[in-house]
């Protein structure tokens, strides 16, 4: 026999024996299974590189990407199915024995799937949405099976601005905690500003200027939010509430002040308060002194005596 037919045998015979071990023993399913998953990964990376250069609008790059991962998982639990099906029984053993145990040690990442079921068809929130999860307040940029993204808002930074913060916030803080949605169903919030008014002024005018400016600048919400707050009412049992923009008067101790209440996008406030604040600066401003606005005032109603002593020597 020729060295090269022996080479060639013994090429086969390793090769046959080594599928056979995958194909037949325990822990060669396991190592078989682990090559899937590698390959798995890889191709699902590759395709979601392809897609991030390819796909322009960013809605539709976010659910390609997920549409790969769940084909990703879908390939991976297909294959696995394959590779123990025939020892389905012993799989069933096996992870009976463990069971127990992986229960205790992964609680967390269990109520963390089951958060995230919760979140895909309770209507917890969406992509997109605005939200307060675990004392994080910030727009959810992203939903895995684990962990929910959030881009923060706030903190050092003033108003409904983001900060720069990337926080992800595990799924099972929607079972322990409130879950605030500032953009769900009602994608609008109500807001005030208080504006100091001197004693002294036309009441009656300064109501009328902040009335007007309320009116002004917020109209162009007042109809989308009205079709909203329809829906909302149909939906759940809430009572009726007053969406136009409403101008209310208090006596403090140093100036009259006026509330204005209106109806805005979530993510509107600040750019709103801005409008608000500089339209009320101009009409105060023409009033020509009839309307001023109030700062913080000392009277002082008396002083101390005070007597020197004098010694003589």
């Amino acid at each position: 026999m020729s060295p090269s037919k022996t080479a060639s045998g013994y090429h086969e015979a390793v090769n046959s024996s080594a599928w056979k071990w995958l194909a037949t023993d325990p822990y060669g399913r396991l190592a078989l299974l682990g090559i899937v998953l590698v390959l798995v990964v890889i191709a699902v990376r590759a395709l979601q590189a392809v897609a991030n250069r390819r796909i322009l609008d960013r809605d539709a790059r976010y659910r390609t990407r997920k549409l790969i991962s769940g084909l990703g998982y879908f390939s991976l639990a297909a294959a696995a199915l394959a590779i123990f099906g025939p020892k389905m029984s012993d799989v069933a053993v096996a992870a009976g024995i463990a069971s127990a145990g992986l229960a205790f040690a992964l609680q967390e990442v269990i109520a963390s799937i089951a958060g995230y079921v919760a979140v895909s068809f309770g209507g917890f929130y969406r992509i997109g949405d605005r939200v307060q999860l675990g004392g994080i307040r910030g727009d959810v940029i992203d939903i895995s099976v684990l962990r929910t993204t959030l881009m923060e808002l706030g903190e050092w930074v003033e108003g409904d601005l983001y900060n720069g913060r990337i926080v992800r916030v595990a799924n099972s803080f929607v079972f322990k905690e409130p879950v605030f949605n500032y953009s769900g169903d009602f994608p609008f919030v109500w807001d005030e500003i208080k504006i100091p008014v001197r004693f002294g002024s036309d009441a009656k005018l300064a109501r009328q200027i902040f009335q007007s400016v309320a009116d002004e600048v917020c109209q162009e919400y007042l109809e989308p939010s009205l079709s909203k707050w329809h829906e909302v009412q149909r939906k759940y049992s809430v009572e009726d509430a007053r969406l136009e923009p409403a101008v209310t008067l208090k006596v403090t101790d140093n100036w009259i002040e006026y509330t204005a209440r209106y109806v805005v996008p979530f993510d509107r406030r600040r750019t709103v308060r801005d409008r608000l604040h500089t339209a009320i600066l101009e009409e105060v401003n023409a009033s020509n002194g009839r309307v001023q606005l109030g700062s913080t005032t000392i009277e002082i109603v008396a002083f101390p005596e005070t007597g020197s002593r004098s010694t003589s020597t």
